[in-house]
């Protein structure tokens, strides 16, 4: 029988406030189950297995950071929306690490393809169509885009822009000027 109060939905938040407290990677159903003062075996008739909850704490945090974005791109194109967008993953970095992280825990082919993560590839494309990238030059694009923004928060946020000027947000700044710099002038195919 179930334990009253415990479903998968708040099982799978808890899961995520854990992520942003200890970190994803710390987060495991005998330590959710510890939060609820419950044996792991209860937590059996919500969740499969860790697998189940990690999975799950993904699924939200791209459902957050796709809503996040969503509002954040209102309105907006070209640098601006560039801009809105980017800022939104740091921010989310800032706020959630654990679930920042959880975003890009890899989900099978069929969780993947029914996830949030679509609508991410979606304004990203739509945010490049500003800049009239064609294809295979928009793919390249949406990698670099997503190298950076994921290889800046996570220096960021393991303290390696810490100890030095000027400040991180100035760096940043500076830097998605560069990538709009860019992404307007995108270099033309190298023949063969």
């Amino acid at each position: 029988m179930a334990r009253a109060g415990l479903t998968p939905e708040r099982l799978i938040l808890a899961g995520a406030e854990l992520a942003d407290e200890v970190g994803f990677e710390h987060v495991t159903l005998s330590a959710l189950a510890r939060r609820f003062d419950v044996r792991v075996a209860s937590l059996y008739a919500h969740l499969r297995n860790s697998q189940d909850l990690k999975t799950g704490i993904a699924l939200l945090a791209l459902e957050e950071l796709a809503d996040r974005a969503a509002d954040a791109l209102a309105g907006r194109s070209g640098k601006d929306a560039l801009t809105a967008f980017a800022d939104v993953y740091r921010d989310y970095a800032h706020t959630h690490p654990g679930r920042y992280t959880a975003a890009r825990f890899r989900l099978d082919p069929e969780t993947a393809a029914a996830s949030a993560g679509l609508r991410h590839s979606r304004m990203m494309r739509a945010i490049l169509r500003g800049y009239a990238l064609t294809e295979p030059d928009e793919t390249h694009a949406v990698r670099l885009i997503g190298s950076v923004f994921h290889g800046y928060v996570s220096l960021e946020a393991a303290g390696g822009f810490a100890h030095s000027e000027p400040d991180a947000r100035e760096s940043w700044v500076r830097i998605l000027d560069g990538l709009d710099a860019l992404l307007r002038n995108w270099p033309p195919a190298r023949e063969g």
